[in-house]
């Protein structure tokens, strides 16, 4: 896929989208704080918000962080070509040379400061989607008692499914769970 035009549109798509993210979320923050010159007399905990939802910033600091130490990790050595190649053999029996990102993974992952910084980057994740997920429907009008218990269910087993998948492979991979 490396060589397809189209994957690199899509990676250029989404960095796009994550910064403008960022910048939003800070934007966002600020114009919040600048609104209200003094903190509210009595604080709600969870009944008001979950604190997730009060703690968005926290947590989009720290997949940030996760993606930067991710990007260190993978992304730059695969696309700047500081990455060992395998050979591998298609289908039509043809040798192609790939990035051994198999191998980095076992690399990078047998470090276990590595392993716990990516699974608390995938809990930081889990919480950020659960309230991105229903706060993003609420964004464009849906929110009503119709739809809202259906729509954080569905968001908290996406966000728990997909960052459970995540943190997955570097403990597999840790532990030896998958056979290099």
């Amino acid at each position: 896929m490396g060589d397809n035009i189209i994957p690199r549109i899509l990676e250029i798509g989404l960095f796009v989208f994550i910064f403008m993210h960022i910048i939003q979320g800070l934007m966002l923050e600020a114009s919040n704080r600048s609104k209200r010159g003094i903190a509210y007399q009595v604080s709600y905990g969870n009944r008001g918000s979950k604190w997730y939802s009060r703690s968005m910033a926290i947590l989009g600091t720290l997949v940030l962080l996760f993606l930067i130490l991710h990007w260190y990790d993978f992304w730059i050595p695969s696309r700047f070509g500081h990455m060992e190649e395998v050979t591998l053999e298609t289908k039509g029996g043809a040798a192609v040379s790939v990035h051994d990102l198999y191998g980095k993974m076992f690399e990078t992952f047998s470090q276990l400061w590595v392993v716990i910084v990516y699974v608390i980057g995938c809990i930081a994740l889990c919480y950020h989607l659960m309230h991105g997920f229903q706060s993003a429907f609420r964004s464009v009008g849906v929110h009503n008692k119709k739809y809202n218990k259906m729509l954080t269910s569905i968001g908290v087993a996406y966000s728990i499914i997909v960052c459970l998948a995540f943190a997955l492979m570097p403990i597999s991979m840790y532990f030896g769970w998958i056979e290099r």
